[in-house]
């Protein structure tokens, strides 16, 4: 699987899809500078990464690597491997969920270093913790869009993503139906970090503070990583009968 993600990664090089690792996670500091949040930047690049930036940059990543072998050769470059299709998509979702990791960890270095710069209002630890359940908590939607993309086309699945996650953070996350996935990691992000979804403090003993919800959220999230890992490969399965 390593060889296959690697051979899959090597694709990307000198694309706008490598360039996007870590142009979106730029992009994002760069609006809480403009706007002059100051100490608030941190919470203020949070809060546009977690609503807005990070699933449509998952969104374009998925779409890339969806769409690479079917644009160019219908498949027939996978058909000719010594390896099962459904096994070259499996490596695809690995691909992305590297992807995911690069431009997370970016982000989280940059945030740190605007802390330092501008003032932090997040702690290192809470920083830390935060990055790392927005990377998991955001893994189910790599197999979810690169399905959508085969189905839909770019458009169509930029936009269902993205407003699904802009809806779902805004009207879902702090009433009782946080656990819908799309919801889930706005919501952690209370407890964590200690930011609303509209990028404010949450105040001192609100409910939003407990870290009750942290696990279950983990948990549901990565259920369906796995499950929709293991759907969305069967039409593979099919393109191997053809």
């Amino acid at each position: 699987m390593k060889e296959l993600v690697f051979a899959e990664y090597q694709k990307y090089k000198r694309t706008f899809t490598k360039k996007l690792i870590w142009l979106a996670p730029t992009f994002t500091l760069l609006i809480s500078i403009l706007l002059g949040l100051g100490r608030l930047s941190q919470q203020g690049s949070y809060n546009w990464w977690c609503l807005m930036i990070l699933p449509g940059t998952i969104t374009l990543i998925c779409v890339s690597i969806a769409k690479k072998d079917k644009r160019k050769l219908n498949y027939r470059s996978i058909l000719s491997l010594p390896i099962s299709p459904e096994t070259v998509w499996l490596g695809k979702i690995g691909t992305g969920v590297f992807l995911h990791f690069i431009t997370c960890s970016i982000f989280f270095l940059g945030v740190t270093i605007g802390g330092v710069v501008f003032g932090s209002s997040i702690s290192l630890l809470r920083s830390a913790a935060g990055s790392m359940v927005l990377f998991i908590t955001f893994l189910w939607q790599i197999p979810l869009c690169m399905f959508l993309s085969e189905r839909l086309g770019l458009f169509l699945t930029v936009g269902i993503n993205i407003a699904a996650n802009m809806i779902s953070t805004i009207f879902i996350s702090t009433e009782s139906s946080w656990w819908i996935p799309y919801a889930i990691p706005s919501r952690l992000m209370c407890p964590i970090i200690k930011v609303m979804p509209n990028g404010l403090s949450v105040p001192p003993n609100d409910p939003l503070l407990s870290t009750s919800v942290i696990l279950p959220g983990i948990l549901i999230t990565l259920i369906m990583f796995v499950v929709l890992s293991l759907l969305t490969e069967l039409p593979y399965r099919k393109l191997e009968a053809k």
